[in-house]
């Protein structure tokens, strides 16, 4: 880049975050101080889950979120992890705004919460840290993966001295599918992520233990797919953590 266009893009740059900081202020979501989005304070207040549920049918209460022994016949995935409640005010407009405000800086108190979760209960340690993919259509237009970031700081928190492997090229989406929030019939939904995901390197994860990453899930079918696509790839076992689960409520 040229001086000349350095220095506007510099100029364009600092004038954007000043109109933002006048506008819209950061406060804290939850208590109103000034200069964080969720201050110290507040994320102590924020509960942890302290019971997990299978994930497949969400009835019977299991260790560490793991898929029960009937849905184990029908899901490749080994279990998921549920932060916390999307009834939290809190995290409720948290998610909203990091996923549809594109408010990034969100991720590192986010992960502080999903960080406290997976250190609540006893998840076996991943070989491997794979974020939900976005379609690269997608990603352009969002301007970065919300569950990568959120990976990307796990990564770093669980193991604080070594850094565990994290993968966003193993697992792409190749397909692009409408948004599933957008869609309210449960069948619908199915069929709408049915094929979305591949595994580019089978190698990479071959009798690997994956940790899926994502901000949050509602019926649970995007993780669903891909922990399938992973298992007939070669994974050995499949863990899911998310921030919360919204609750679905389908259209009659």
């Amino acid at each position: 880049m040229k001086p000349l266009q350095t220095i506007i893009f510099k100029f364009l740059k600092d004038t954007k975050l000043a109109v933002l900081d006048v506008f819209f202020p950061i406060n804290c979501i939850g208590c109103g101080i000034e200069d964080v989005w969720i201050c110290d304070m507040c994320i102590k207040k924020i509960k942890i889950r302290d019971q997990q549920f299978c994930p497949i049918c969400e009835k019977i209460i299991t260790p560490d979120g793991q898929v029960c022994f009937a849905c184990k016949k029908i899901s490749a995935l080994t279990g998921m992890l549920v932060a916390t409640s999307y009834q939290e005010s809190i995290i409720s407009k948290a998610v909203h705004l990091f996923k549809y405000r594109f408010v990034q800086e969100l991720h590192v108190q986010l992960s502080e919460i999903v960080s406290k979760a997976i250190q609540s209960y006893e998840l076996p340690l991943p070989d491997l840290i794979i974020p939900i993919p976005l379609h690269a259509k997608r990603l352009r237009w969002r301007g970065f993966n919300q569950s990568t970031l959120l990976a990307n700081d796990l990564a770093r928190k669980l193991l604080p001295d070594s850094q565990l492997e994290l993968r966003d090229d193993i697992l792409i989406r190749n397909r692009y599918t409408s948004p599933q929030m957008a869609i309210k019939d449960h069948h619908a939904r199915n069929l709408n992520i049915k094929g979305a995901f591949t595994v580019t390197d089978k190698s990479i994860i071959k009798d690997k233990k994956i940790l899926l990453i994502d901000d949050i899930t509602t019926t649970g079918f995007t993780i669903f797919e891909c922990a399938s696509v992973l298992k007939a790839a070669g994974a050995k076992e499949i863990y899911a953590v998310v921030i919360a689960r919204q609750e679905y409520k389908q259209k009659s």
